[in-house]
């Protein structure tokens, strides 16, 4: 039996990976217990996605399991042993404004519960792949300092500059900056996810991802860029933008280019390897161009008010350098751009309402 444990589920990314990892003839082992209602409120909540899961997916089996509990998490890997072939740790605590209100919570899901993870994985099924999901918030405030330009619509960074090309990749530094209580959480997991495969040899990857998006995500004000700007549109909500003039640019990868990496590196993995990833100069966006561009996609158009105060440590610029990771895995490409994601996010909200 091939089993794939993936934590964070009914998430935006593990669910789409559930999906993805079952039509390949694994087993799934889903842990989920739902903190994203914990943090952003009822309505962030993914219960529906797990009930969806469960109903669709044959050999999906459910653990309702708080991933800071190492002897909950021991058992399902003792239980399961050798015939795990690959973790896929997506569970989090994903907002860096949250953080800042309860850290210990923040660091012991994000750190802790990922030490919990790859020890599990050394103890009972060391020749699994384990894949973890990081951020680009481990370089902190960083591409703050790039030198930025200030167009119509978004910021840019100066067109001589190494990284106008192709975005920023792997040799940006990550000390020295503000990281946000979230981002130092996570960086501590991402190193220590390269130091098991380094030390000891184990098959992990660590994707530092940009705004990763799909229908799936359950957007909310704190966390999920383009997921809660779409909300606000469909369902005629008020949007806050925070700072920045609103030309603040993300790139976004959607959910199934980013799964799609995830089974490129399982079918040739290696140990301790770090790849930015996320929508690159093939899908990114700014606050202002993404409103207009649901209103010319869906005529949406979004009651928002732009505040003066951004939020702290978060990013003016920011896309995705993926080169790195399609030399060493070229079969994969990016296939949703920005207007396809829209797209199908905008029907995909307009069905919930239905």
């Amino acid at each position: 039996m091939n089993i794939a444990v993936i934590t964070g589920s009914a998430g935006l990314i593990g669910s789409e990976a559930s999906k993805f990892f079952h039509q390949k003839g694994f087993t799934i082992i889903g842990i989920d217990n739902d903190m994203r209602a914990y943090f952003f409120g009822p309505e962030a909540s993914t219960s529906w996605n797990t009930n969806k899961l469960k109903e669709q997916l044959p050999n999906y089996i459910h653990n309702n399991v708080d991933i800071r509990n190492y002897n909950s998490i021991e058992q399902i890997f003792k239980h399961y042993s050798n015939d795990i072939k690959i973790v896929i740790h997506t569970a989090a605590q994903p907002s860096h404004d949250w953080a800042a209100k309860e850290p210990f919570t923040d660091f012991s899901i994000n750190a802790t519960g990922s030490l919990n993870l790859l020890e599990a994985t050394r103890n009972y099924c060391p020749k699994a792949v384990f894949i973890f999901t990081s951020t680009n918030k481990v370089y902190g405030d960083k591409p703050n300092f790039l030198p930025l330009v200030e167009l119509e619509e978004r910021w840019e960074i100066n067109s001589d500059h190494q990284f106008y090309e192709k975005g920023i990749d792997e040799s940006m530094s990550i000390d020295n900056s503000k990281h946000s209580i979230f981002g130092a959480s996570k960086l501590a997991a991402d190193v220590m996810v390269q130091e098991y495969g380094k030390y000891f040899g184990m098959n992990t990857a660590i994707f530092r991802g940009g705004c990763l998006t799909g229908p799936a995500h359950s957007g909310a004000e704190l966390h999920g860029f383009l997921a809660y700007l779409v909300k606000c549109a469909v369902e005629g909500k008020h949007y806050n933008v925070f700072g920045y003039k609103g030309k603040q640019v993300r790139d976004n990868i959607h959910s199934f280019d980013l799964i799609n990496a995830f089974w490129q590196f399982y079918r040739n993995p290696k140990q301790g390897e770090v790849y930015n990833i996320g929508g690159s100069r093939f899908a990114n966006v700014s606050m202002l161009e993404a409103i207009r561009l649901i209103k010319e996609i869906a005529n949406y158009k979004l009651d928002f008010t732009i505040v003066d105060n951004n939020r702290i440590g978060d990013h003016i610029w920011y896309v995705s350098d993926v080169s790195k990771f399609e030399q060493h895995y070229p079969e994969w490409k990016l296939t949703y751009d920005i207007h396809k994601t829209l797209v199908e996010m905008i029907i995909a909200t307009e069905d919930k309402l239905k």
